[in-house]
């Protein structure tokens, strides 16, 4: 697994298979890319933001055109906002046409103003039936103002479903297909009749569910004491065939410690963009499947975060052979020590009494690949 913690982390779990780069390029941000070779190639990208961090804050595409958005490609929406973090949101209607004027499906919230209800299955009488892949009255993540971010439910007392039963203010909200995380247990629609579940259709059943296609996955979740929040995607493109959502729900309860979450958009809509810290240019951090510079969407979610005190320190961990691991760290970062510990309870990380070797540009070591999960660490 992988959380954030002081100083630039890496976990390196127990059958872990994956190349790993850890980076934090602001302030309570944390920037994970992964590339797995089992059960596929996957190439992911996982950001955990410390929800507590000061002067962050986020914004959803704001209400526009026609219907509720004009779509726009993430990576504009980056650039155009001056957003240090990027990430597609909402399903939206129509697609697959040169109309950029878009209704998203589900509750939207940005900066306080609900533009989107709760909406059931189809959203409207002009709207195609997606009841076999979006549930109805699909529930929503909910950060306000002050960043206190919790899942929140249409309130079955409003006609006009723009209220939520929970005592919260709304402020950026953003719904997905389904709660595929919940209490930590993961819950993946069915087809079975239960309500609020999936209807069959489009080729779609419980045998051959749409939540078990390998595709492009884009996820927003919390963990349980809702202070990190956590945005993952996965590619369908440059060798990676993409993840089936139970898939991406494990691996974020497992590696992540996600409590609560959400399925996004996915396939050709997955995009992740960033600002670098350092020239402060946007650019897609991820691959779309649909074009170099990714798909216009409904709606996008922008972090803003404030710079990071500490540097872009870097620390990557990559399997080497079966037993052994190499760590390695920017040159730059002389007067780091790695530090190791195989449990999160404060105060016992010990230091990693191995002398790192200079190799171009980065110090780096060779660790041994136990059978036990390993916390790592640079210190001063």
């Amino acid at each position: 697994m992988t959380v954030a913690l002081p100083g630039p982390t890496v976990i390196w779990p127990v059958g872990l298979r994956a190349d790993q780069t850890v980076t934090r390029p602001f302030a309570g941000v944390t920037c994970i890319t992964r590339t797995e070779t089992l059960p596929r190639i996957l190439n992911l990208h996982v950001v955990q933001i410390d929800l507590t961090t000061p002067g962050l804050r986020f914004k959803l595409s704001p209400p526009g055109g026609t219907r509720d958005t004009v779509r726009q490609t993430t990576l504009d929406f980056l650039r155009q906002e001056h957003a240090q973090l990027a990430i597609n949101a909402h399903f939206y209607l129509p697609f697959a046409t040169p109309d950029t004027d878009a209704n998203l499906v589900g509750f939207a919230v940005s900066e306080g103003f609900v533009y989107s209800p709760f909406e059931p299955q189809p959203i409207g009488p002009a709207y195609a039936d997606q009841s076999y892949a979006i549930v109805a009255y699909a529930p929503a993540l909910n950060i306000d103002r002050f960043n206190h971010a919790r899942i929140v439910h249409a309130d079955p007392a409003d006609p006009d479903h723009r209220r939520v039963r929970e005592t919260t203010p709304l402020w950026t909200a953003v719904a997905g297909s389904a709660q595929i995380v919940t209490q930590g247990v993961k819950t993946i629609p069915s087809y079975t009749g239960v309500a609020g579940g999936l209807k069959t259709g489009a080729g779609y059943w419980d045998g051959n569910s749409w939540y078990a296609a390998l595709r492009a996955r884009t996820a927003i979740g919390l963990t349980a004491d809702n202070r990190t929040l956590v945005l993952f995607t996965a590619d369908e493109t440059g060798g990676s065939p993409g993840m089936t959502v139970s898939e991406m729900a494990d691996l974020l309860i497992h590696d992540y410690q996600v409590y609560d979450a959400l399925n996004l958009d996915g396939d050709g809509s997955t995009s992740m963009a960033m600002e670098d810290p350092v020239s402060h240019r946007g650019r897609l951090v991820n691959v779309p499947s649909d074009g170099a510079l990714g798909r216009g969407v409904g709606s996008n979610l922008a972090v803003f975060a404030p710079p990071s005190s500490a540097g872009i320190n870097r620390l990557t961990l990559t399997l080497a052979a079966a037993d052994a691991v190499i760590a390695a760290w920017p040159a730059d970062g002389l007067g780091w020590e790695l530090e190791r510990t195989s449990t999160l309870v404060p105060g016992i990380w010990t230091k990693v009494h191995l002398d790192p070797k200079r190799v171009d540009d980065h110090f780096q070591m060779t660790l041994p690949n136990g059978n036990t999960g390993v916390f790592y660490r640079l210190v001063r």
